[in-house]
């Protein structure tokens, strides 16, 4: 556990889940960079306050615990981890539960908001689309603040909150960061916001081939199928029957759609920890799935919700980025996590990158490994519990 040092005083500070091992702090200099600003500049933090990606809860952290705290503090977050990371930062500061509103990117944004802080996303639609949304609640005295690293804030940001919002300047880089300041233009036609986006899914494709799939913005690919995922879709396992299956880390959606269309009787559950990807998946399965077809849809910790060995197939495109850090931790979270919630002889499919030596990862959890399929770039990968066959 790591301490945030403010102009407002210290805090102890978490991911979600909390691992002693994992070296990677809750906040990093943007948000250091952002709060020293708010303070120096003494911004009237009395109103209504909003806090966009805020990726650990740092900022919302900070201005909760700070005295006096805002009239109305918002949360607006589409990760599930960093949203409990937030609820578990905000008690262990000893802030006021209730003195925060936390909402998702699938909500309602705030009304009316007198400071608009923004930790800019790696993915860029994601910013476009929720500043589309959070516009109409801005007012020309709105102070709009945005932060990251300098290598997440590029021309093409800029130009979005130019181009949504108003006029726009950057600050000096301090510590490898930057700040963002905006001052909102209320009669600017912005135009529409293009979120959620379609596409038709290419030929080989298997049983999702032609079909029309939504994507909300931020997930993974947001304007086309990934390469990967469409490997994946090419080797996918077949005449399941009754088997309960997991699309862990599911995106759109497209590959549990696949085995709902191949499977008439397979039991769908379709997890990710972002609720945009969790709503396109539900939207696309809704879309095309035979009427009446139900599949559950969890936005949590992975497989946490799901009870010990109550499943029988997992399958996985796991992310190699936790934010803007390249790590195989999440993917060996998602194969551990996997292999307790299959039942015994269960089994969990993975399509990965050649590189990353997914096989020694599953080996060393599943004692075993076998490779499916390759091609230059991408190998599915099968791995199976041990201890009895395969539950129906």
């Amino acid at each position: 556990m790591n301490r945030l040092t403010t102009s407002w005083g210290e805090y102890s500070l978490t991911r979600f889940p909390e691992d002693p091992r994992d070296a990677l702090r809750a906040w990093d200099a943007s948000d250091e960079y952002l709060l020293r600003h708010l303070a120096e500049t003494d911004t009237d933090l009395s109103g209504a306050v909003a806090v966009v990606g805020d990726r650990w809860g740092a900022l919302t952290t900070a201005l909760a615990a700070r005295r006096p705290a805002p009239r109305e503090l918002t949360q607006i977050s589409d990760s599930y981890l960093g949203r409990r990371a937030s609820v578990e930062n905000l008690a262990r500061s000893g802030a006021d539960p209730d003195a925060v509103r936390l909402l998702t990117t699938q909500d309602a944004p705030p009304e009316r908001i007198d400071v608009l802080l923004v930790r800019v996303p790696k993915s860029l639609s994601l910013l476009e689309d929720q500043l589309h949304r959070l516009a109409p609640a801005l007012h020309a005295g709105t102070v709009v603040v945005g932060t990251g690293m300098v290598k997440e804030i590029h021309t093409s940001t800029l130009r979005l909150f130019e181009r949504i919002l108003g006029p726009t300047r950057t600050s000096l880089a301090v510590k490898k960061a930057r700040l963002i300041f905006c001052t909102p233009d209320p009669a600017l036609a912005r135009g529409s916001n293009p979120w959620p986006y379609r596409y038709e899914l290419p030929a080989d494709t298997a049983t999702v081939a032609g079909r029309t799939v939504v994507n909300q913005a931020g997930i993974f690919c947001a304007d086309r199928l990934d390469i990967g995922t469409r490997f994946f879709l090419q080797h996918l396992p077949k005449d399941l029957g009754r088997a309960r299956v997991v699309d862990l880390g599911c995106g759109n959606g497209v590959v549990g759609l696949a085995v709902a269309l191949a499977e008439p009787e397979a039991e769908l559950v379709f997890a990710d920890e972002s609720y945009q990807a969790v709503a396109s998946a539900e939207e696309n399965f809704h879309a095309h799935a035979e009427e009446g077809r139900k599949a559950e849809f969890l936005v949590g910790d992975g497989t946490a919700d799901l009870p010990d060995a109550s499943v029988d197939l997992v399958l996985n495109n796991p992310p190699f980025h936790s934010h803007q850090a390249t790590t195989d931790r999440t993917a060996r979270r998602m194969f551990t996590d996997a292999c307790r919630a299959l039942r015994p002889g269960g089994e969990l499919w993975v399509v990965g990158n050649r590189h990353l030596g997914y096989h020694v990862t599953l080996r060393r959890i599943f004692g075993s490994c076998e490779l499916v399929a390759s091609d230059p770039k991408f190998v599915v990968l099968r791995a199976v519990k041990q201890g009895g066959p395969k539950g129906g």
